[in-house]
């Protein structure tokens, strides 16, 4: 490591608390779907943020909407009427079939909020005692104690009980579990169409209809996680609308601004009504500057159609890893996923594999020990793929 980045790295260490296990790089610019650390070395982007700047680093109309705007308008609050709040919302509609948004900060954010909608509609509209939420093993919704209890993934549960109640989680792609775990004080099933932390696991078409038909059974919401896959990240703009499926709620956040904090929760008239003035609400959500930047993204995703572009670079990397794989089948489980949203699942643990990638200049990741996690921005080029395919047969046959 440089000088540079050991002093870097001292002074985060004395300042920050110490829950984040960092890539050994420090980075100073990026600009498209290149990264550049403290010592000016440049990397392919792989992972945009982890699904967030899904337009790519800086990208020029985002950042001169937002100079433009910080010098008329930054935060009011939302106790006031805003214009930007309102063209955004009218976005996000105009690509779904959701009548009503709510803007907040983060994913978690979001996932809390669903929740909350879910259990309050039960109460409110339908004078039922429902609270409970389901969801599936491998699932991620977030680090608040209501979004971490949701989460099925126990190794983010350490240390934080007792938990809150109204959880319960079960096999993913098990409707009998699903249908045993559904009671009377069930009040929806939360669950991620394409699972990315979990290990890049799309859910088959019959269990997500299986899902909704079950929902619609027992008069229950049907929410989706569309934190990680939505927006345009899986070859649609909703990973959902792959499935056929109308969520009575779902909700959004990486890529709703292209790299500012900004979340939503989307729901049906129907349901949005569980909500009334003093119900929910936050202090920064949907603020004109964030606002501005994500109706911005929205527009430049439906007028390049990046949807669609997703589908086809998609294809375009799953037969270059598909040849990676032919040529290593000991060493390449499967790979797995939709549109830019790919899982290379390994055979063996994979840090040393992640590692030497990233010493080549590439930054994904590595999530479950064995799955190499691809999220690149959207508007990443064929010759970058072919380089990180052909980068990665080089290090598995070094292996």
């Amino acid at each position: 490591m440089s000088e540079a980045y050991d002093a870097l790295k001292a002074r985060e260490q004395a300042a920050i608390m110490n829950t984040y296990g960092r890539y050994p790089l420090a980075i100073a610019s990026g600009k498209g779907c290149r990264l550049y650390d403290c010592d000016g070395r440049e990397y392919i982007d792989l992972l945009a943020g982890i699904a967030v700047c899904n337009l790519g680093h800086c990208r020029e109309e985002i950042a001169e909407a937002v100079a433009a705007k910080a010098r008329e308008l930054v935060h009011v609050s939302n106790l006031f009427t805003q214009r930007e709040q309102i063209e955004l919302a009218e976005a996000l509609k105009s690509t779904c079939h959701a009548g009503k948004v709510f803007f907040c900060n983060s994913g978690a954010e979001a996932n809390e909020g669903a929740i909350k909608l879910a259990r309050r509609y039960m109460r409110t509209v339908k004078n039922r005692d429902a609270y409970e939420i389901v969801t599936l093993t491998h699932s991620f919704h977030g680090r608040t104690l209501a979004t971490l209890t949701a989460t099925g993934q126990d190794k983010i549960k350490f240390g934080f009980d007792p938990l809150p109640e109204g959880f319960a989680t079960v096999p993913a792609g098990d409707i009998e579990a699903m249908r045993r775990a559904v009671s009377p004080k069930t009040a929806a099933i939360l669950v991620e169409c394409i699972q990315g932390e979990g290990g890049v696991n799309p859910l088959s078409q019959d269990y997500v209809d299986a899902l909704a038909a079950l929902c619609k059974e027992k008069d229950i919401l049907f929410m989706c996680d569309e934190v990680q896959c939505g927006m345009c990240r899986s070859g649609k703009f909703w990973a959902f609308q792959h499935y056929g499926v109308t969520p009575d709620v779902f909700t959004c956040s990486k890529a709703l601004a292209n790299g500012l904090p900004m979340g939503a929760v989307l729901a049906t008239d129907e349901v949005a009504a569980g909500f009334a003035p003093g119900s929910h609400a936050t202090t920064f959500g949907g603020g004109a500057l964030v606002s501005t930047a994500a109706a911005r993204t929205i527009g430049i995703m439906q007028k390049d159609r990046l949807a669609e572009r997703a589908a086809r670079l998609g294809d375009f990397a799953m037969a270059l890893f598909e040849d990676v794989k032919a040529q290593y089948p000991d060493k390449i489980a499967t790979i797995r996923g939709m549109g830019l949203m790919l899982g290379i699942e390994l055979t063996f643990p994979g840090a040393e594999v992640w590692k030497e990638l990233l010493a080549r200049g590439f930054i994904l990741n590595l999530t479950q020990d064995t799955v190499l996690r691809l999220l690149p921005p959207l508007v990443i080029e064929q010759e970058d793929l072919k380089l990180f395919a052909s980068a990665l047969a080089d290090v598995l046959g070094e292996y």
